[in-house]
């Protein structure tokens, strides 16, 4: 029976009849020192001995010490032979972990076992830590497994699967237990069974098993050999270039090495005679042809090496066969890794399709939030807010202001969304009211006028919280990432930040549809004269629809100061592409607003997935994309009746 096994049932059996081993041995001291040799000069040879002594033992700090000891955490004293550890310079007794003094200056020799035996320490840890009772140490096995696979890996792993308490981690060992099968396996129907078993994922490491398994060598040779694995075979001038089958040969000492410019520049200058070279006058050189008439006149002397030319580097390369084996000899196992390898491919480009969705969703969900305050402004009052990503900035600087007052991340969340809300509100209200009322119609003036104020916002933000960058941290249940696969994962950040966009399309139509609110926006949209006539005050509405507005894109900043920097310019970022997310969607349409963020998203994660190392040429593309767009469709993908269209 392999040692291997032999080990991991020794430990399972030292469990058992524990009060027998400790019977025998009191203490781990006491091992080591039936061992002392082997352990204070350890080899190769010496060193799977005191490792099954040690496992049969069944004490208690086994692990520990085969882990110091390949770690080289182990000294020996010389007056008697025990082995400490040293800890915060005192001796540690290994049997007890008590402090057995101060290092003393001599007397003290360390254990440094070499490279072969730490190995076969870390396999015997890996080893005795299948079988732990810590599910830590089962896990840390089971990743030291997965990140150096061997075929002595095989039997403890497979011994340890019945007595796994953990379906996860039985699961998990079974998996690697059918990669470490596919690899090394010795008998062919397993090996495949096994590639058979694992082609249900996307893993890194599974696609490291399969592209191990179909490992490739190049060969040349006259004919293909009958008792190889072959891969594929080349055909020189189509599947590769003909100056590359050359140097092929060349490499292997099948054909001589090809004579370039330089060598026949060199050969002809060192043969000049009597003013010609091999039979050719000086002057005549000067003519590419005559140089190679020159240079061969000397090769058939023997004075240089011959000259290559194309249809000698063809006549060689026709003589001779390239192709490619597998390193791994079985047909029928690489044919089976090879189907299993094209379907996990397939399911790799099919969940990277489905992640670039994810981040298309995502950066649309961004761009939703950022854009609809400015959509129910610009499409109830026609009016131009250049200042719309300034509001963006106050509300996540509040945001930042509350939690430097709450330093609990999850209340101060809770409490920055309706003070972002409050305060852009009102901001929003007071510059309706000091600027935007006395402007109505006229856009080139609200343009300019909004465009200063959004400078000024900027410089005041910077006279108050600097020019760097804020931090305003997300809390711990929104760390991380929601990992789906190894090839799908979406942040909890830009998933809560989908979620509070779905929150305010519902309640934006709950608004519009549901309410005495909404009626008027909705007429003072379509038909401000004949709302008016009906008892409604268009100014009242402008004014609270300018502050929702801009309540919103307060809100947008604390969402988008969960993941992105909080500075002065932050909200130069998105002004942009909230009004191209307008313009595109529909103004004034929530509809359209929604549609236009989410073709703006998907077109730019496209645009940076075929040119993932230029944004700007992403953005570029996108925004010639768009001018072409309204050129089709100029009142967007949702058309608006009213005022908004145009009326």
């Amino acid at each position: 029976m392999p040692r291997a096994l032999v080990t991991v049932l020794a430990l399972c059996l030292s469990f058992a009849f524990a009060p027998v081993a400790r019977a025998q041995q009191s203490d781990l001291q006491s091992v080591l020192q039936d061992n002392q040799d082997a352990v204070a000069n350890p080899s190769r040879s010496t060193v799977n001995e005191v490792i099954d002594a040690l496992v049969a033992s069944g004490l208690p700090g086994v692990a520990e010490f085969l882990s110091r000891w390949q770690e080289r955490e182990v000294v020996v004293r010389q007056e008697d032979g025990l082995f400490f550890y040293i800890e915060d310079d005192q001796l540690i007794d290994i049997a007890t972990g008590e402090a057995a003094g101060p290092v003393p200056d001599d007397g003290i020799d360390e254990v440094r076992p070499n490279g072969g035996v730490r190995r076969e320490l870390a396999g015997a840890l890996v080893q005795f830590q299948l079988s732990s009772p810590d599910i830590a140490e089962r896990r840390a096995a089971l990743d030291a497994i997965s990140g150096d696979m061997s075929a002595d890996q095989i039997e403890p792993l497979a011994a340890s699967i019945e007595d796994e308490p953990s379906a996860r981690i039985a699961a998990r060992k079974e998996r690697l237990l059918a990669m470490l099968t596919a690899r090394f396996g010795e008998d062919t129907e397993a090996r495949v069974e096994a590639i058979r078993q694992i082609t249900n994922g996307v893993s890194v490491e599974l696609r490291g098993v399969l592209n191990q398994i179909l490992t490739t060598s190049d060969e040349v040779s006259e004919t293909v050999p009958e008792d190889v694995n072959v891969a594929r075979t080349y055909v020189p001038g189509e599947d590769m270039s003909l100056d590359a089958a050359y140097s092929e040969l060349v490499e292997r000492d099948l054909a001589p090495p090809r004579v370039s410019d330089a060598d026949i520049y060199a050969a002809l200058t060192q043969n000049i005679a009597d003013g010609a070279v091999g039979g050719v006058p000086v002057e005549e050189l000067s003519d590419p042809a005559r140089r190679i008439d020159a240079y061969e006149a000397l090769a058939a002397e023997g004075t240089v090496p011959g000259f290559v030319g194309p249809d000698d580097m063809a006549a060689a390369v026709d003589a001779y066969s390239f192709y490619a084996i597998y390193d791994e000899p079985d047909p029928a196992v690489t044919d089976a890794a090879r189907a299993a390898l094209d379907g996990v491919e397939t399911r790799v480009g099919l969940s990277e399709a489905a992640d670039l969705s994810l981040d298309a969703l995502s950066l649309a969900s961004i761009y939703f939030l950022a854009a609809i305050g400015l959509a129910v402004t610009f499409g109830v009052m026609g009016v131009i807010n250049m200042a719309h990503g300034e509001f963006i900035m106050m509300g996540a600087y509040t945001g930042y202001v509350v939690q430097s007052l709450v330093p609990n991340y999850t209340i101060s969340i809770i409490l920055a969304l309706p003070l972002a809300f409050a305060v852009t509100f009102a901001l929003g209200v007071a510059m309706e009211r000091l600027v935007i009322r006395w402007l109505y119609h006229r856009p080139l003036e609200t343009l300019l006028a909004t465009f200063g104020i959004s400078i000024a916002l900027q410089q005041l933000a910077k006279n108050i919280f600097g020019t760097q960058a804020r931090p305003f941290t997300a809390p711990d249940w929104l760390a991380g990432s929601m990992v789906v696969s190894d090839v799908i994962s979406i942040s909890f950040v830009r998933i809560a930040i989908f979620v509070l966009g779905l929150f305010f399309l519902g309640l934006l139509l709950f608004i519009l549809k549901r309410t005495r609110l909404g009626l008027e926006v909705r007429a003072v949209t379509q038909n401000p004269r004949m709302a008016a006539s009906m008892g409604i005050n268009p100014e009242r509405i402008n004014m609270l629809t300018f502050g929702l507005g801009s309540g919103i894109a307060g809100i947008a900043g604390v969402a988008i100061g969960l993941y992105a920097q909080v500075t002065s310019e932050m909200g130069s970022n998105y002004i942009v592409q909230s009004f191209m997310t307008v313009v595109v969607g529909g103004v004034g349409n929530v509809w359209g607003t929604l549609a236009g963020a989410t073709l703006i998203g998907f077109l730019q994660k496209g645009i940076e997935w075929f040119n993932p190392s230029n944004t700007l040429a992403a953005q570029t593309f996108m925004i010639l994309f768009i001018i072409l767009f309204i050129q089709f469709r100029p009142r967007g993908i949702v058309a608006l009746k009213g005022r908004a269209a145009g009326d």
